[in-house]
């Protein structure tokens, strides 16, 4: 294959296509253009440098024209700065922007600025084609990037390419007319660009279009042309010469477009792309005559309104905007803005990028072709994309925001209003609407006096408690955003996320100031020394719906937890129509039974509030005595928790009248569930199922239970509320009917910023429609039924959910991988024989790793629930022909689970008796499990933990020693085994009885 001698100046040779293009009347030269649109800033200058460095690396960006070879000129391409003018950059191809018509001898690049910048690579079709063109642009953004760039420095053309000709070629004879009604003859040549946006990639595209435009020609076959990329003939070619070709192509009338489509791939197959070339004999034809000749082709196509086919059909390929990205400018779109040769027929160029197929029609200006473009594009849309699937009745929403888009007037204002009214009980001590305002304010003006405010995040790490709620509303009534922390997880996690978030002040509640958790840089402030009244003149800040309201971290794929960035606008949509949804009012009492961590908490912590209603706080840590004290003595009315709490609840021998709505979280809600919480409260209470990624502001779909009608094994998960999207599209992207699964993604004005300094992992999962609509990937695969609503099938991905906690196994891989024995780490999830849980198992691959110091690893780094219930050492991870890890090919680390672990007859009664709840509690049998066993390695989570808990007091302890059987809770927490909880119930039974236990007596 030729190439260049880099000690020389490249040349190469003027191939035929060539010769003919350049030959074509002057100022009507055919230009290429791929227009690169994005979001972000691009520096002009930066721009220009990194088109220079392009233009070593791909001289052909670079040539004159010396006879009949190109010459390399060593001048870059020149950079052009245009404003757009305030035409929406999406809209370029209306720009109509003067350098965008102007020929070009060889190449240049236009820079449009504006809040939206593009760029727009230029090139002649007499020295380059559009995979050239794409060779050239997507170096000068590897040189944005200081990547090293890939170059195109071959010289060959497309006589180097393909076989001698077997005949003469014909040559193409003007016999059809115009697609799209008869252009003006005379006057100045103009180019109109029409562009469509088509969601989705869709196999045999060309085939598709084809078949979509033939009822528009005529009675007869259509006539198509299809520009070939020659490269295939030398995949490993790297040249920016224009090396394409068109296939003459005929659809017969009434075809389907899978018949076309095998069609095109026969002759393709066939190899009729080499032949149906022009003569090279062309060379031989002196420019000045050519370019008579291609003068009276476009006379004569314009005044006989013929022209070789119908149309032209070129597909550019699927490109990745990640390639067409840098730091600060973020790629949406690729497409094509091409001008046709003399006599050339209307031209349709397609790109395929970010989920969509981005559609270019060009053809020249005149009265009524842009009425008639449109309704020919508007045809092809409907075809590709049907209207009914991009706008199913669900998504019919929209409703105006009441007030001014921020939750903060309305609070101040039901403060002002219901001064006495409880706003808060719990176990610190209740709180009235004038105290939590009072406390509030203190902590704003203290955050205030610390020059904190818009856009600062603040950190509160805080037990359950009204001092927590009285801080949370301090730091959103600040002007700044909270970031909620657990205190349940390791101080370095929590660390970590402060570092993450960069936030300059955490607030902190006593004991957890000794904590190693602030780290460097970020000031404590302990909310216990918050105190007093709040300065005289503090007023509230100006807040608007784009500021930051809260930012709450969740597992990351990455190896990191990220941080969800919630603004003020999304926050107070989400009010006001859960607010209503849940029949939230003045009488509204409700417990906040979750970590503010999880942002089902919100729920709790701004509804009541904004109605006038009160927020329950559980009396203690949460456990089936503390629960049942609530739902008695507290009177609830409304309860939001994950179906894996209202699992617990619906265990408790209680039945509280005052429940009107449970609603259920963060995981899948099953039928059988939902019949038992109606069984329990009455049928009085509604059960709604709410769905939403912590990305979508706490819930974007909803579903009131119906048992007559929800008959499947899982509660649909709904209907999206006021101004919020659902759409399914499958794995190409495209919209899916009814009844067919695919990928959720949800959109409206919930929608989260983003993911805080994360811009890459944003770009990643907040993506567009082909309307521009701004939408978020859940990973859920769903499917809608015939009634309207949105059923949860399965994961996309690894995704796992452990009492509504989103769980990424390749974070809590990374953590493995950092303990220096361990080289390699993947985590699945998968179930023990005989048990209903899944279980976090973990292999790992190292020097002697132990697993019980693995487990002791990952514990003091990541919380309790992902924490691997089994570490298995493999030799190596296998893995599938893909390069994914085989899953079946691990072994089983329950492998001996057939075997018993225990004998029972040398259980005492009580260790019987326990044995027998956790069996029931993990679905094991009691003989399976040992008595030195962690309750965690079996499966167990703090949810099921409460569940043995409760039933180890109602069939071993007995009501009489419960009291003193949850005294002792803490013991079993840190030693969660048959063994200490069986000395436990016999300490505490034998304590009410009168009969004194030692206290470390075992099974």
């Amino acid at each position: 294959m030729p190439s260049t001698d880099r000690s020389t100046t490249f040349r190469r040779a003027v191939s035929p296509v060539e010769w003919w293009i350049a030959a074509h009347p002057r100022g009507a030269v055919p230009v290429l253009q791929v227009a690169v649109e994005g979001t972000g800033a691009l520096d002009p200058g930066r721009l220009a440098e990194a088109v220079t460095a392009a233009s070593d690396a791909c001289p052909g960006t670079r040539l004159a024209r010396k006879g009949r070879e190109w010459v390399d000129t060593g001048r870059p391409p020149a950079v052009r700065t245009v404003e757009p003018g305030g035409v929406p950059v999406h809209r370029l191809p209306q720009l109509q922007e003067p350098l965008l018509h102007r020929g070009r001898p060889t190449c240049e690049v236009l820079h449009v600025g504006g809040p939206e910048p593009a760029v727009v690579f230029r090139a002649s079709h007499a020295v380059m084609d559009a995979g050239g063109v794409l060779l050239w642009a997507a170096d000068v953004f590897r040189a944005l990037r200081g990547e090293p760039l890939t170059g195109a420095t071959d010289t060959v053309t497309e006589v180097d390419l393909l076989p001698p000709l077997t005949q003469k070629p014909t040559p193409p004879g003007l016999r059809y007319p115009a697609l799209l009604g008869r252009r003006a003859p005379g006057g100045p040549r103009r180019t109109l660009w029409l562009r469509r946006s088509v969601d989705g990639y869709h196999a045999g595209l060309i085939a598709r279009l084809a078949t979509t435009i033939a009822p528009l020609c005529g009675d007869g076959d259509a006539q198509f042309s299809v520009p070939v990329n020659l490269r295939r003939y030398a995949p490993q070619t790297r040249s920016t010469a224009s090396l394409s070709h068109s296939l003459p192509f005929t659809v017969p009338a009434g075809q389907d477009w899978e018949a076309t489509h095998e069609r095109l791939l026969t002759l393709l197959a066939e190899e009729r792309d080499a032949q149906a070339r022009l003569d090279p004999a062309v060379l031989k034809i002196p420019q000045p005559v050519l370019r008579f000749i291609n003068g009276a082709l476009e006379r004569k196509a314009a005044t006989q309104d013929l022209y070789p086919s119908h149309a032209s059909l070129a597909h550019l390929g699927r490109v990745d905007v990640e390639e067409f990205s840098t730091g600060g400018f973020a790629a949406t779109a690729v497409y094509s803005l091409s001008s046709s040769p003399a006599g050339g027929p209307v031209e349709l160029d397609v790109v395929e990028c970010a989920g969509h197929t981005e559609i270019t029609l060009s053809w020249h200006d005149g009265p009524g072709i842009e009425d008639a473009a449109t309704a020919l594009l508007d045809r092809i849309e409907a075809a590709l994309s049907p209207p009914a699937l991009r706008t199913p009745p669900m998504n019919a929403t929209s409703v105006p925001v009441p007030g001014p888009g921020t939750v903060l007037p309305a609070f101040a204002a039901q403060c002002a209003a219901t001064p006495d009214a409880l706003a808060v009980s719990g176990p610190d001590g209740d709180l009235t609407y004038a105290e939590l305002d009072r406390r509030s304010r203190v902590v704003a003006a203290a955050l205030r006096d610390l020059g904190l405010g818009r856009e600062d995040v603040v950190g509160v790490l805080a037990d359950r408690s009204a001092a927590a709620v009285a801080a949370i509303w301090g730091v959103v009534r600040s002007g700044a955003a909270y970031l909620p922390l657990d205190v349940q997880h390791p101080d370095a996690r929590l660390a970590d996320i402060l570092t993450d978030a960069g936030a300059p002040v955490c607030l902190v509640q006593r004991p957890h100031d000794t904590r190693d958790v602030v780290p460097a840089g970020c000031r404590t402030v302990l909310l216990d020394e918050l105190t007093g009244e709040p300065p005289a003149d503090w007023t509230e800040p100006a807040t608007a719906p784009g500021d930051l309201a809260y930012v709450i971290y969740t597992s990351g794929s990455t190896g990191r937890p990220k941080g969800v960035e919630i603004e003020h606008g999304s926050l107070a949509n989400y009010a006001a129509w859960a607010t209503r949804a849940l029949g939230v009012d003045a009488s509204t009492r409700m417990p906040l039974l979750t970590s503010f961590a999880f942002d089902v908490s919100c729920t709790s912590l701004f509804l009541p509030l904004l109605a006038g209603g009160a927020i329950l706080l559980p009396p203690g840590e949460l456990n089936h005595a503390t629960l049942r004290t609530l739902l008695t003595d507290a009177a609830p009315t409304v309860l939001t928790m994950t179906p894996s709490l209202l699992e617990l609840i619906c265990e408790l021998d209680v039945r509280p009248g005052t429940v009107r709505v449970v609603a259920a979280a963060g995981e899948v809600l099953r039928r059988s569930l939902a019949l038992r919480a109606l069984e329990m409260f009455g049928p009085g209470c509604r059960v709604m199922n709410l769905y939403g990624p912590t990305e979508a502001t706490i819930e974007c779909l909803a579903h009131t239970f119906d048992p007559a009608t929800d008959t499947a094994a899982g509660v649909p998960i709904g209907v999206p509320p006021d101004n919020c999207t659902a759409h399914v599209l499958d794995a190409q992207h495209r919209f899916v009917a009814p009844g067919e699964a695919g990928e959720l993604y949800v959109g409206g004005v919930q929608l989260a910023r983003g993911y805080r300094g994360r811009p890459d992992l944003t770009r990643t999962r907040f993506v567009r429609l082909a309307d521009g609509t701004r939408v978020y990937r859940t990973g859920d695969i769903v499917r809608v039924t015939d009634a309207g609503v949105v059923e949860f099938l399965t994961r996309a991905d690894d995704q796992v959910k452990v009492l509504g906690n989103r769980i990424e196994p390749a974070e809590i891989a990374q953590t493995l991988e950092d303990h220096p024995s361990v080289t390699r780490a993947t985590v699945i999830a998968r179930g023990r024989p005989g048990g209903e849980h899944k279980l976090l198992c973990a292999y790992v691959v190292g020097a002697d790793p132990d697993p019980a110091r693995l487990q002791a690893f990952v514990a003091e780094r990541l919380p309790r629930y992902m924490v691997p219930a089994t570490v298995t050492v493999v030799a190596e991870l296998p893995r599938t022909v893909n390069g994914k890890i085989d899953v079946r090919a691990l072994p089983d680390p329950f492998a001996g689970a057939g075997e018993p672990a225990a004998e029972p007859a040398a259980r005492d009664e009580v260790t019987r008796a326990v044995a027998a709840v956790w069996a029931g509690t993990l679905g094991v049998e009691p003989d399976r499990i040992a008595d030195d066993t962690d309750f965690h390695q079996l499966g167990g989570d703090s949810l099921l933990m409460l569940s043995m808990v409760a039933a180890v007091c109602r069939d071993v302890v007995g009501a009489d020693a419960e009291p003193l059987f949850m005294a002792r809770l803490g013991e079993i927490v840190r030693e969660p085994t048959i063994a200490r909880v069986a000395a436990v119930a016999r300490a505490a039974t034998g304590a009410s009885a009168g009969v004194p236990q030692p206290v470390g007596a075992g099974g």
